[in-house]
């Protein structure tokens, strides 16, 4: 069986702070919080998009968006795989905003679609440049965090065998093939090989392939004779209002055809909303009570589908799409300052859900 060659600089074990499979383990824990942590910032932003009015941006936001839910499955895997138990219904899940990535400086906030919001995703997905050291914690792109994951799986299986490392039930992993509206695939981890595959679906989704390449290795999902760019391209792509096309590089910036964004079809939602700007029983926080309720019990369906129960997965994914309802009626209730209002994500105890 052949690995993959490491992307990163090769760092000591130590170094990337992944030695033990307990430390192996925590920090697969932090990638799944890690992914989730982008969901709600995705989702503000495209909860602000009138569709009709600006089908390229839902196209991009949207498909980022469920490439992270993706990329959050594989990482429950992963840790799954490795004997271990992803949470995801917990306070710690949703701190107040803004707030950091966890275990990294990497700021997200909740805002409307626009030019903050575009340079807060191109800071979110920024690949890591060439030769970069791994990072386990602390990390600078998400991509050195992912490197230091890599280098402990490949450093543990070493000293203690891969059936050691991979000691997981495999009934507990979830699988699904090509994930709805992405090109991605959610397939088992079971072995190093698979793992290492787990990792570059992530990383390269998000940065490109061989760093320094705009492409991710898939084609475009909703323009088949299109090949399909990484996240941060794709930001850029709406940023500069191009295309990138075959040829062009992270250097030479998108030359193809217009990108076409209305800035005045989006709703001004209020940045990083909170309970606490409203009076218990007001119509808004009444609202956003209703939708954080919504948003916890799906947090629980999520987790009990990665804790065992694969086959509620598709259950979780459908109670994500029906948030839109509930959020679209929030941005209709003006704030104040000519903002609408919009949703808090804060943790609800089990006890004061419906």
């Amino acid at each position: 069986m052949t690995h993959p060659e490491p992307r990163g600089t090769t760092a000591a074990p130590g170094r990337a702070g992944i030695d033990t499979l307990d430390s192996l383990r925590e920090h697969l824990q932090w990638a799944v919080e890690l992914e989730h942590a982008t969901l709600p910032s995705y989702l503000c932003a495209l909860y602000s998009l009138r569709p009709e009015d600006n089908p390229e941006a839902v196209e991009v936001v949207g498909s980022v968006f469920a490439e992270e839910m993706l990329h959050l499955a594989l990482a429950a895997n992963l840790l799954n795989a490795v004997g271990g138990r992803p949470r995801l219904d917990m306070p710690g899940m949703l701190p107040p905003y803004p707030r950091r990535l966890p275990h990294s400086d990497l700021e997200l906030s909740l805002l409307p679609f626009g030019p903050e919001a575009l340079e807060m995703f191109l800071r979110l997905e920024r690949p890591a440049p060439p030769g970069a050291p791994a990072q386990g914690d602390g990390y600078e792109t998400i991509g050195q965090f992912y490197d230091a994951i890599e280098q402990g799986l490949r450093h543990l299986c070493e000293r203690l065998g891969e059936r050691e490392v991979f000691c997981g039930d495999p009934a507990r992993q979830v699988t699904g093939g090509r994930f709805r509206h992405t090109t991605g695939s959610l397939f088992g981890v079971e072995d190093l090989e698979s793992a290492l595959g787990a990792l570059k679906e992530i990383v390269e989704e998000g940065e490109g392939t061989a760093r320094g390449e705009v492409w991710d290795g898939d084609q475009d999902v909703f323009h088949p004779d299109r090949d399909e760019v990484g996240h941060y391209y794709r930001f850029q792509e709406l940023k500069l209002g191009r295309r990138y096309r075959r040829g062009d590089t992270p250097r030479s910036g998108p030359t193809g055809e217009p990108v076409s964004v209305d800035p005045a079809a989006v709703r001004p939602m209020r940045p990083n909303p909170r309970l606490s700007d409203h009076a218990p029983g007001s119509v808004i926080r009444t609202a956003q009570e209703e939708f954080n309720r919504a948003y916890c019990n799906l947090l629980n369906q999520l987790e009990q589908a990665f804790d065992g129960e694969p086959s509620l997965l598709g259950a979780a994914v459908g109670t994500m799409y029906a948030l839109r309802a509930q959020a679209d009626a929030l941005l209709l209730l003006p704030d104040a300052d000519g903002a609408m209002a919009g949703p808090t994500f804060e943790w609800v105890p089990p006890e004061s859900r419906s």
